[in-house]
């Protein structure tokens, strides 16, 4: 009787290791979508602000697809100047999670302009 409460909660304890190790890997594969995710609207909307694709939609509205092309939803979406910023997020177990991202020309060193 002993053995067998004690193998019950063996396995217990591996099966609660276990699901905290699937819901860790998950939360990192999520972080990973939503900063490609924010990337991918944040260089979009460059883009499309630069000139540099030919498109008849505003910059943040294609990001916005692209976020949602990526299975982020886009919070946010501002110019400045040349530089495109985002916000994306998306759920994971229920719980919030959120990412920005910036696109634009590349800032030269003090000096170099």
């Amino acid at each position: 009787m002993a053995g067998s409460v004690l193998a019950v909660g063996g396995i217990a304890v591996f099966a609660a290791f276990g699901l905290g190790a699937v819901m860790v890997g998950g939360a990192g594969a999520t972080s990973q979508r939503l900063a490609a995710g924010a990337d991918a609207a944040a260089l979009a909307g460059a883009d499309a602000l630069s000139g540099a694709i030919p498109v008849s939609e505003e910059p943040c509205a294609l990001a916005a697809r692209v976020a949602e092309a990526n299975a982020v939803t886009l919070q946010d979406c501002r110019i400045d100047g040349a530089v495109v910023i985002v916000h994306v997020s998306a759920a994971y177990a229920g719980f919030p999670a959120v990412a920005g991202s910036r696109a634009g020309p590349p800032e030269l060193p003090a000096g170099d302009g």
